[in-house]
C-alpha cells in the first residue's frame, strides 16, 4: 500500500488564506477571506490530511488564528496538523485543544531541546518539527534569522530528542513553483526518520518525484500550485499514486 500522503496548505495571516514567497511577509498574496471553505474543499476533493500555519505566530504577532484552526478541525472529517509559533507546553496544548490531530514545532526545537524531549515523549507520533533551510542552515523566529546549525545536526539532536516526523523547507524554493528540494529531505530521511517535504511544487511531475523519493520521505505539503490552479487537487492525488523513482 503506498503510504505516501499529500497535504494541501492553508497558511493563516490576519484570518485569511494566504501565500508568501520565499516566507517574505512583504511578498504575500491572498487567495481566500474564507479559510474554513478552503478547507472543506480540500476534505472533499480527497485530502487526507490538511496543513496550516498561524504566520501571525510565526512572526511573533497576536491573531486569531487559533479560533480560525478550531473552526476548521470541527468542519473536517481529515486530520490537521498545525504549526506556527507553538513556543511552549501551553501553546501546543492550546493548539491539540482546538483540534489539531499533530503539531509542529520551529523555532523552539533550536531553542528549547529540553521542552521537545518532553513533548516528544508524551506526544510520540503527534508531534512533528520543521526544519526550514537557508542555504543548508537552520531558519527561525519566522525565518527572519539564520542560525549556524545545519538541517542535518538539527535532525539528528531532534531524534536524540525522541522526535521522528520533520517537515523540511527549502526557503530559496517555497513559492517559487521549481519543485521542493528532494536531495535534502532524503538526506534527513536516511537518518532514519520520517520526512515530509515542502515548499517549491509547480507541477505534477514534481509530485511523482517525491512520491517516488523513498529514503524516508512519505508527504508532501502542496501550497501555492493548488491556489493559482496549475493542477487540482485529483490530479495531484492521482500523481502521487503514480511515483517516479
Amino acid at each position: 500500500m503506498n503510504r505516501f500522503t499529500l497535504y494541501p496548505a492553508i497558511d493563516l495571516r490576519g484570518g485569511k488564506a494566504v501565500r508568501l514567497t520565499q516566507g517574505r511577509a512583504d511578498r504575500q498574496t491572498v487567495y481566500g477571506e474564507d479559510p474554513v471553505a478552503i478547507a472543506r474543499d480540500f476534505a472533499a476533493r480527497g485530502a487526507r490530511w490538511l496543513h496550516v500555519v498561524n504566520l501571525d505566530g510565526a512572526f511573533g504577532e497576536d491573531s486569531t488564528n487559533l479560533e480560525i484552526l478550531r473552526v476548521i478541525c470541527a468542519a473536517v472529517a481529515v486530520p490537521v496538523q498545525f504549526g506556527g509559533g507553538l513556543r511552549s507546553e501551553a501553546d501546543v496544548d492550546r493548539a491539540l485543544a482546538a483540534g489539531a490531530k499533530r503539531v509542529i514545532l520551529g523555532t523552539v526545537a533550536l531553542r528549547d531541546p529540553a521542552l521537545v524531549k518532553a513533548l516528544a515523549r508524551r506526544l510520540g507520533e503527534r508531534l512533528a518539527v520543521g526544519i526550514d533551510a537557508n542555504g543548508g542552515r537552520v531558519a527561525v523566529a519566522g525565518w527572519l534569522e539564520v542560525s549556524e546549525t545545519t538541517s542535518l545536526e538539527l535532525a539528528r539532536r531532534m531524534m536524540d530528542a525522541g522526535v521522528n516526523r520533520f517537515i523540511y523547507t527549502d526557503i530559496a524554493r517555497d513559492g517559487m513553483l521549481v519543485g521542493s528540494d528532494l536531495d535534502g529531505a532524503k538526506a534527513i530521511g536516511r537518518l532514519g526518520c520520517r520526512v515530509i517535504a515542502s515548499g517549491g511544487v509547480g507541477d505534477l511531475s514534481h509530485v511523482r518525484a517525491a512520491a517516488g523519493a523513498n529514503d524516508g520521505v512519505d508527504g508532501l505539503i502542496i501550497g501555492k500550485a493548488l491556489y493559482e490552479r496549475r493542477f487540482t487537487l485529483n490530479e495531484a492525488l492521482a500523481a502521487a499514486q503514480t511515483p517516479k523513482g
